[in-house]
């Protein structure tokens, strides 16, 4: 595996200077503050790689960008309104200046509204250090009293409706901002900022759209995109819902193996790929994460190694992201299968055979407690777990798998 670390920009608490030292090879990057359907020009990308290329005190990094996490797709090309064939030929645009800089992995992703999910920011562990955590009544909560969605009491259990109800009247005024901001959290410098309002407004352009037609809009969007990716020798591949299962009434159509092997038959070409992102897959209880890259690795482009702890045995239970080996993963078996893939597409003369990945979150320990860095990405928690994974793969090589 080529060994990447996910960078925000020059507002990111860790520093190109830090990255040097974990040992990362490349580095996973966004033009953030492009508002979503625009042009990455080529005088961005060129700028962001010159960042990327050098250290705060004006040396050369030795570091690259390897790969784009993401090139967000519109929410006018998901619900298919608005400007959302300008923002498919933007997105053309942006893959041929991409490609011309030297670009040729982009992660994307197809969640409506809002990105990865999560109640809790900064969830306190026995050893002290914090994670991110997903509590599902915290979120019901959110939905059914913060949010006021219509049918959010009925899209849940009783059990589940009754305690939310019970949890948000003993939440203080600053509890239930802390939630809501939780939430409705985004990416540092991200050009597009979500309240409750604008949620509001997005949910009631989807309130006609089903799973099976938001599907049929990544089809489509697929068919225009591929080609041009196939074109310039550019491997799309699309991040899974994170958490993998529906939220505030929202149809989520990549959450599992099936989801995956749809999109994937639907457009063949090598160009349409996935990212295996083992904390978001991880998530559901009934996906398989060393079997999912055993049977679809010929089309994995990008990886995500994290692991999440499961504190329930139903799709839709909490959960929280635990240690990278120490987890409901089975991480050892899944850097097996991903060893195994390399080995076979070595074995044919593929040149994509070392796969990018990035040691994704981590839990905040000792001087990331102090930082202020952005949630799920402090640089010690993440470097620990790069430490471990490094270790885990390199054994496997060794022996053959």
């Amino acid at each position: 595996m080529i060994e990447t670390w996910r960078w925000f920009g020059p507002t990111d608490v860790t520093t190109i200077s830090d990255i040097m030292q974990t040992g990362a090879g490349a580095i996973v990057s966004a033009l953030h503050h492009v508002p979503d359907g625009a042009v990455w020009s080529p005088h961005e990308i060129t700028k962001r790689q010159v960042q990327i290329g050098t250290t705060t005190d004006g040396r050369a990094s030795g570091l690259a960008w390897l790969v784009v996490e993401s090139l967000p797709v519109s929410e006018d090309i998901k619900q298919q309104t608005g400007k959302w064939r300008e923002h498919i030929a933007n997105y053309k645009l942006s893959l041929e200046n991409l490609a011309a800089a030297g670009i040729f992995t982009v992660c994307y992703n197809f969640m409506p509204v809002i990105d990865w999910t999560r109640t809790d920011l900064a969830w306190r562990l026995g050893h002290g250090g914090t994670c991110m955590r997903f509590d599902a009544i915290d979120f019901a909560a959110f939905d059914i009293h913060l949010l006021q969605r219509k049918g959010a009491a009925e899209s849940v259990t009783p059990f589940v409706a009754d305690a939310a109800t019970a949890r948000f009247v003993g939440m203080s005024g600053t509890d239930k901002g802390q939630l809501a901001a939780s939430v409705l959290a985004g990416l540092p410098g991200a050009a597009d900022r979500l309240s409750i309002d604008t949620v509001r407004e997005h949910l009631s352009r989807y309130g006609s759209i089903s799973g099976e037609r938001l599907r049929r809009h990544l089809f489509d969007f697929l068919e225009e995109v591929v080609p041009v990716a196939a074109r310039l020798g550019i491997r799309l591949c699309c991040h899974p819902d994170d958490p993998p299962f529906p939220l505030m009434g929202l149809p989520r159509i990549m959450s599992t193996e099936v989801d995956y092997r749809a999109m994937l038959e639907h457009l063949p070409d090598a160009a349409n790929g996935m990212t295996l992102c083992s904390g978001a897959l991880g998530a559901r209880p009934d996906n398989d994460l060393p079997g999912i890259m055993r049977r679809l690795g010929d089309r994995v482009h990008f990886l995500h190694l994290r692991n999440v702890r499961l504190e329930g045995e139903a799709v839709g239970c909490s959960f929280h992201e635990s240690e990278h080996l120490d987890g409901s993963v089975d991480m050892v078996e899944l850097i097996r299968a991903i060893v195994a893939e390399e080995a076979r597409r070595k074995a044919v003369g593929r040149s994509d055979w070392v796969i990018p990945m990035r040691p994704d979150h981590g839990q905040d320990i000792l001087d990331d407690l102090r930082r202020g860095g952005q949630p799920g990405y402090p640089l010690i928690g993440r470097l620990k777990g790069l430490a471990e994974l490094r270790g885990v793969a390199r054994a496997f090589a060794q022996v053959g798998q």
